[in-house]
């Protein structure tokens, strides 16, 4: 008979999608398996979990209060990414959360996302390792992960300074390229290229734009609720902007940044306009009609910030001490072009060192959508950042992680207690 596994199921990786799949591996394999440590979570940095850590401003947004599977972005198939996405509901995942992981959650009003109530981040990361242990899996800090290589049936994970790990499946759950001073590689990816997965080209997605000079650094700071269109694309998005000294931030330039960082690695021009209120054409037309001896200034300051609307009449060459009844015709219609239509003039992106996700990935069609296992390599199960997939900032890349790192955690133990039972046999 085969020698024993060092650990049938090796997670690799401690972001939140490992931690929740070597949670679900834990409890699932519990019931069946001999060894006394059956799930190894294997992390190269100290400590784990640094995007939790990092997410929310420190207070970590842990899911959404409500998911609109149609703002998902992927190449693959849509249909692959509804069925992942359904495969552990919010409101289950709320469940988890709340009654099984002791983390009581608080609602934000104004933007819909869901805070531990404590608003620590590290409660959550720390609480899933917790858990995580409790279930009996080991999880080893400091282990630089090399190399992920089928052998006899099974997997060798190969460790920097260290001897290889003999696993019967392995859930790669290594995060993709942002932000990598958490300890994101592209480790994943390279495995999953070299198994011969079809993995769509990574790009740093949900990450500020940049203009190159900025024209608009002196409004540094400046935040405001807009509607952002990518003319010609049919995206839309609306919510915070926020001016900086390089460009523009906030999440609803976050959510239409990906748009702009495909269109200029293809080497075309995206063309993104802002509707600077709450206020469309038609709101400003009249406004601006019924205004009477109200100054131009004067109304355009009640909707945006002062230093906003005094520049955006700059602009244009318009005199805010103007009346608005002295307004002319054409004179009505550029300033309502400039309110409700204004090019944003941008030229690049803060790329990975600032994008919340990546972009791209491991193409959905690789995987079973119920396990996340590969369909080219029993054994191997794929999770989080690393696929084909990211959605609106909010909470939502949580859920995708939080979702399909308890599926491969639970298909991972699964395969394994097949394995086991084949191997036992023979």
């Amino acid at each position: 008979m085969a020698a024993p596994l060092a650990a049938p199921v090796v997670v690799v990786g401690a972001g939140a999608a490992g931690l929740m799949a070597a949670l679900f591996a834990a409890r699932a394999a519990s019931g069946g398996a001999t060894p006394s440590q059956p799930v190894l979570l294997l992390e190269r940095t100290r400590d784990g979990g640094r995007k939790i850590l990092i997410s929310g401003g420190g207070r970590c947004n842990i899911l959404p209060s409500h998911v609109d599977e149609r703002r998902f972005v992927t190449d693959s198939s849509a249909a692959t990414l509804r069925n992942i996405l359904r495969s552990w509901p919010l409101a289950e995942q709320i469940a988890f959360f709340e009654n099984e992981a002791g983390i009581p959650l608080a609602l934000e009003e104004e933007s819909g996302k869901l805070f531990p109530r404590s608003n620590r981040a590290r409660d959550v990361r720390d609480r899933l390792l917790a858990l995580v242990r409790d279930a009996g899996a080991e999880a080893r800090f400091d282990a630089r992960v090399t190399d992920v290589v089928a052998q006899d049936g099974g997997w060798s994970v190969t460790l920097e300074g260290a001897p290889p790990i003999a696993a019967s499946s392995v859930v790669l759950a290594t995060g993709g390229l942002s932000v990598p001073n958490t300890g994101s590689d592209g480790l994943g990816l390279d495995v999953a290229r070299r198994l011969g997965h079809r993995v769509h080209q990574p790009y740093p997605a949900l990450t500020p734009l940049t203009a190159d000079p900025p024209p608009y650094a002196d409004l540094a700071g400046i935040s405001l609720p807009v509607r952002l269109e990518a003319a010609g694309d049919r995206v839309a998005t609306e919510g915070g902007f926020l001016f900086t000294h390089r460009g523009y931030s906030g999440p609803a330039v976050l959510d239409i940044s990906h748009v702009a960082v495909r269109a200029r690695r293809a080497g075309t021009a995206q063309a993104i306009v802002v509707r600077w209120s709450s206020l469309d054409e038609a709101a400003w037309e009249r406004a601006l009609q019924e205004g009477g001896t109200t100054h131009v200034g004067t109304l355009v300051r009640r909707h945006l910030p002062t230093r906003l609307a005094d520049r955006l009449l700059a602009d244009i060459a318009l005199d805010g001490s103007r009346p608005l009844a002295q307004l002319r015709r054409d004179e009505r219609r550029v300033l309502v072009d400039t309110l409700v239509r204004h090019p944003l003039p941008w030229s690049g992106d803060e790329g990975y060192r600032k994008a919340e996700v990546t972009g791209g990935g491991v193409a959905l069609e690789e995987v079973d959508p119920r396990t996340m296992e590969s369909r080219r390599h029993p054994g191997l199960f794929l999770s989080g950042e690393m696929l084909d997939a990211f959605g609106p900032i909010g909470g939502n890349n949580f859920l995708w992680a939080w979702a399909t790192g308890r599926a491969a955690g639970i298909g991972a133990a699964s395969a394994s207690r097949r394995a086991r039972r084949a191997e036992t046999r023979t």
